[in-house]
């Protein structure tokens, strides 16, 4: 059920709105049409505009009138509520202004698409869409005062509150300046204005409070003054239809003291004459302001108007509470009670259906396990606790509880973790501190516990000792000859060089935004590559002494340096082919030094310039210039289809 209105969107006026729908017409439908295309094309280019405009405008009213509220498929309480703010007759013939002028629009589409269809030039054709255009536009300036009327009434309708006519409710009523909204202040957080004077609110104000884990609402209602319903204002009249439709517990508010202007015997008149209201909900006569007099206080007479108003007679049960919103005194104790007896009569109501008890008890399935076997067993209750006297706070000699020590502890500002396991009932006081688990894989562990287990565990520890006396257990290294041993040096070396590999990988992977030197980049002695040769069993004899050999006729140069000299002129020879490569890529420019290719490719810009000059467009050159600017022509194709075109 939607209970608020306030996603309805702006409502344009007249002007605005054939502004939106003309320029989205020039936006979405093509711009050029010339004399010299087909007529056929000429006719379906101003088509396709009259049809565009007119579903413009169909699809905008459309989008209004289902924005609003359906008068007849909405709770009685707004029903009643939007004829009383609105006026229910105004508010449709406003929509039903819209739903015409869409259909008037179409019809004036179908006519003009008919007589485009027989446009004998361009000029015609064009005349055509004019008119229909302007039609169309004369329809919808006719809707100056209903549009403004609809975006007035949706201005009031979001700020209308939220009101759920099926939840649980408190509605508070009354004469004026009783003290409605003062109890309702203090009960929520709703913000309503509270000043001493008359029909200070007038309209419907909500606030929320929760009590026994449930959300509550209580409804603030304008004050209402004893006269017909024919003459009944608009503010009162939100009161009334509240009282009749919302399913609520009614809070009735009296004034003793008659500072709101008021008698005892003209608001007990008022509570008489709006009590048919009241049939099938719960009702409660408050008395406010007791803090300035009491009902004890008042005269015989007026105590005898205030006891009629609680008669045995009627089918109404109502009950009389005593509150103060000055001093909040009994404020609570009223809505408690409210609360409670709306409740119950809420319950009450759900047993009264048959439907509505049945579908509860199918909910309700009592659980009756079968009997495995025909024995009896009773419940039992050990001595201990039966025979323990009851827990009494004021008693001296009481137990000392957790908890006792727990605030003990907490007077001092320290921290006391009770024991939980200190009323273990065991064999042995020592094994209450005993760090065993008692489920393991599902199971109770007890379960599985040997009674034999440590004569086992003995004969176990003797039959270890005499087979390690007998040998048993004696390594079979001795007995291993050298090709076995050289086989497990091998294995014991492969076992750790696979471990430094798969260190040295989880390191690499390990970097996250650290350089990391190219593979081809990085620099190798001659030295790591024996070592390197060795590990894998590469003979190497006479490779590193054949590359220190062509670097020893360097001065101050060693055997690693001379090798990392070789490394570097590969490097370098490497690079110089690479370069050679690239220049060879380029055949004009091979061979040729830099200040000759620079000189040559002056002299062809040179030589270039002129046919440059000769080819460029001049004024007597043909040129078409665009119809239209071009930011009136960009941009019109979307990513979709363009079958519009």
């Amino acid at each position: 059920m939607q209970l608020t209105w306030k996603d309805i969107p702006v409502i344009p006026n007249h002007g605005e709105f054939l502004d939106v729908v003309l320029n989205r017409t020039q936006r979405k439908t093509p711009t050029v049409i010339r004399p010299g295309f087909k007529i056929t094309r000429i006719r379906a280019f101003y088509m396709r505009k009259v049809k565009f405009t007119a579903e413009g405008f169909a699809e905008k009213l459309d989008s209004i009138v289902d924005s609003f509220p359906k008068i007849n498929e909405i709770h009685p309480f707004h029903r009643d509520l939007l004829d009383t703010l609105y006026e229910k007759n105004h508010y449709k013939m406003s929509l039903a202004a819209l739903s015409r002028a869409k259909g008037l629009i179409e019809q004036v589409s179908r006519d003009y698409v008919r007589l485009l269809k027989f446009g004998q030039s361009l000029y015609q054709c064009k005349q055509l869409k004019r008119a229909a255009l302007g039609r169309m536009a004369t329809i919808t300036k006719r809707l100056k005062d209903p549009l403004q009327y609809l975006e007035n009434v949706r201005q009031h309708l979001g700020r209308l509150p939220s009101i759920d006519p099926n939840t649980r409710t408190l509605l508070i009523c009354g004469y004026p300046n009783v003290g409605k909204s003062s109890f309702l202040r203090t009960i929520t957080r709703a913000d309503v204005e509270v000043q001493p004077y008359a029909f200070t609110t007038k309209s419907l104000y909500v606030g929320h409070f929760d009590y026994k884990y449930l959300r509550f609402q209580a409804i603030d209602t304008p004050g209402i003054l004893d006269r017909p319903v024919e003459e009944m204002n608009q503010i009162e009249m939100q009161s009334i239809y509240a009282i009749a439709h919302v399913r609520s517990c009614v809070l009735y508010f009296m004034d003793l003291s008659e500072q709101c202007g008021f008698s005892v015997e003209d608001q007990v008149k008022l509570f008489h004459s709006i009590k048919p209201l009241f049939a099938g909900k719960p009702v409660m006569v408050v008395i406010n302001k007791i803090d300035v007099m009491r009902p004890a206080d008042l005269p015989e007479a007026r105590q005898e108007l205030l006891r009629s108003l609680v008669s045995e007679s009627d089918e109404i049960q109502v009950e009389v509470l005593e509150t103060s919103c000055v001093t909040e005194d009994g404020v609570m104790q009223v809505r408690n009670r409210a609360c409670d007896k709306l409740l119950t009569a809420r319950i009450q109501q759900k047993t009264k259906s048959t439907t509505r008890m049945n579908s509860i008890l199918n909910r309700i399935n009592v659980a009756r396990p079968v009997p495995r076997d025909d024995i009896q067993r009773t419940p039992f209750i050990p001595d201990s606790i039966q025979n323990r006297p009851k827990y009494d706070p004021n008693d001296p000699n009481r137990p000392r509880l957790q908890k006792d020590i727990e605030q003990e502890y907490a007077l001092n500002l320290e921290v006391y973790e009770p024991d939980y396991q200190d009323a273990y009932l065991l064999a042995n006081e020592e094994w209450k501190q005993d760090k065993m688990p008692e489920f393991m894989d599902g199971r109770n562990v007890y379960d599985f516990i040997d009674p034999d287990i440590g004569a086992k565990l003995k004969a176990l520890e003797e039959e270890e000792d005499r087979l390690a006396a007998q040998g048993f257990y004696d390594s079979d290294d001795e007995e291993m000859g050298d090709e076995d041993l050289e086989i497990a040096e091998k294995a014991a070396w492969i076992r750790n060089k696979q471990k430094e590999m798969m260190n040295a990988a989880r390191s690499k992977r390990t970097i996250k935004n650290k350089p990391v030197i190219p593979r081809k980049l990085k620099k190798r002695s001659v030295g790591e590559m024996e070592s390197h040769l060795e590990d894998i069993g590469i003979e190497n004899s006479g490779l590193g002494e054949r590359a220190r050999s062509m670097t020893r006729g360097r001065e101050g140069a060693g055997d690693a340096s001379g090798a990392d000299v070789v490394m570097d002129q590969i490097d370098t020879k490497r690079d110089a082919s690479k370069m050679a490569r690239r220049d060879q890529s380029n055949r004009r420019l091979a061979g040729v030094d830099v200040t000759r290719r620079s000189k040559a490719e002056r002299l062809a810009k040179l030589d270039q310039r002129e046919r440059n000059r000769a080819a460029r467009a001049g004024e007597a050159d043909r040129h078409t210039t665009a119809s239209l600017p071009k930011h009136l022509l960009a941009g019109k194709r979307g990513i979709g289809k363009t079958q519009r075109r």
